[in-house]
């Protein structure tokens, strides 16, 4: 099956879901999305710079494939001859926000075999999360790979807190997958909560401003039908469009940020309706020097290597493997389920003295360490956006229209 061609949602999750006979999707839809949240109007917003967004200021248009599994991430086991293959992929559009929680269940299980080594394939965020956690289990771990972390599909992710953003199809994941998330979804909060502070950011909170036209409703939607968003997960600022995905915010509102309606004129935006949040997002090369920095000084080692055959990991001297290959598994283990997400983020020069997001017209804008990144979403598809596209060309007039979009929303802005 070829993703290359215009997409159509009915063949394709047909497809990939048949040998399960599942229901319709017209059957999976919630009613209820993402986490419960707080709407309350408040005053007067601090002050806030504008974004200096122009054409001429993008450095650098980045295309991730997100490995989307109906059924959710694969996290079972298998037996290669000897060898035990502990597998920890296809998260979607979570992989950055569960990679804690999924190594800590990935370790957990390859501790059961209580080895003095473990091997990792992947060197992506999930790889080398795993590998972190293994050691930190008393393990010594090396990691194979094709590529080291700074040129993985992790580092061309759009790198926000969207912990069920696309996990899992609503029908196949089921409740116990949902109790699993959970699980998965508190560690990795815990975890990221000790990289807060640390010099460089590499964790950060930064406020989320969306702009509308049409006043919110006491859920802090629009009046009107949402336009796209790129999760499930309400306090990323992002609409709640109902769609097959499943989605479990509300399973952890009680420690993640719930939404403020600001009270009209308080803003200095020209939209007449503003809602404000709080979202965690990670600035790739800190956070990522931090782990690689850890792993290494624990004695980690890493073999440039590319695998053709699940065989040739029983080919490995460790016999424990945590397998995180992210979308490569679809060719490596022949996984018809895996379906891949196009994701394009346009990076603009850093602006430091901006430090907060923005969603307007369906075009999110964040400020972050290492660039000003825009992702445009197209109008009526939701969380359909990307999916069974597996294009990595970057499109730079997609990203040239919505960097004008974010320039028009700074129009009307008022400083002082």
């Amino acid at each position: 099956m070829s993703f290359d061609r215009p997409f159509d949602r009915r063949r394709l999750l047909g497809h990939s879901l048949a040998a399960g006979g599942l229901v319709s999707l017209s059957g999976c839809m919630s009613p209820g999305r993402g986490a419960a949240v707080t709407s309350r109007i408040i005053g007067a917003s601090p002050g806030i710079v504008p974004m200096r967004a122009s054409v001429d200021r993008i450095i650098d248009i980045k295309v991730c494939l997100r490995p989307f599994r109906p059924q959710g991430p694969r996290l079972d086991t298998e037996m290669l001859g000897d060898t035990l293959v502990i597998h920890n992929y296809g998260h979607g559009g979570s992989g950055w926000s569960l990679s804690w929680g999924s190594a800590e269940v990935a370790v957990g299980k390859a501790a059961s075999a209580l080895p003095d080594r473990v091997a990792v394939v992947g060197c992506g965020i999930i790889g080398l999360t795993s590998a972190v956690m293994a050691q930190r289990a008393g393990m010594q771990v090396t990691i194979y790979t094709r590529e080291v972390f700074s040129r993985t599909r992790s580092v061309r992710a759009n790198g926000s807190w969207t912990p069920d953003s696309r996990i899992a199809l609503t029908q196949p994941a089921g409740e116990a997958f949902g109790a699993l998330w959970e699980r998965m979804a508190r560690f990795s909060w815990k975890s990221f909560r000790a990289y807060l502070g640390l010099p460089g950011n590499p964790v950060d909170f930064a406020d989320q401003y969306r702009l509308s036209d049409e006043p919110f409703t006491s859920h802090g939607e629009e009046e009107e039908a949402p336009p796209p968003g790129k999760g499930n997960y309400a306090s990323t600022g992002m609409p709640q469009d109902s769609s097959e995905f499943a989605s479990y915010g509300e399973r952890i509102a009680d420690i993640t940020p719930g939404h403020e309606v600001l009270a009209p004129g308080s803003a200095p935006f020209a939209a007449p309706y503003v809602r404000r949040s709080s979202n965690m997002f990670f600035n790739f090369s800190t956070y990522g020097h931090y782990l690689m920095q850890e792993f290494l000084e624990n004695g980690g080692k890493i073999e440039i290597r590319e695998f053709h055959e699940p065989g040739e990991l029983a080919q490995l001297k460790e016999k424990v493997v945590i397998n995180c290959p992210g979308y490569a598994a679809r060719d490596l283990w022949r996984d018809s389920k895996l379906i891949p997400v196009r994701g394009q983020t346009a990076w603009l020069i850093p602006q430091p003295e901006v430090h907060y997001g923005l969603y307007i017209n369906n075009v999110s804008a964040l400020s972050k360490a290492d660039g000003l990144m825009i992702q445009a979403f197209r109008p009526g598809l939701g969380d359909m956006e990307g999916v069974g596209d597996s294009n990595e060309l970057p499109d730079r007039a997609e990203s040239e229209a919505g960097v004008e979009v974010i320039r028009k929303a700074f129009m009307g802005f008022r400083i002082g």
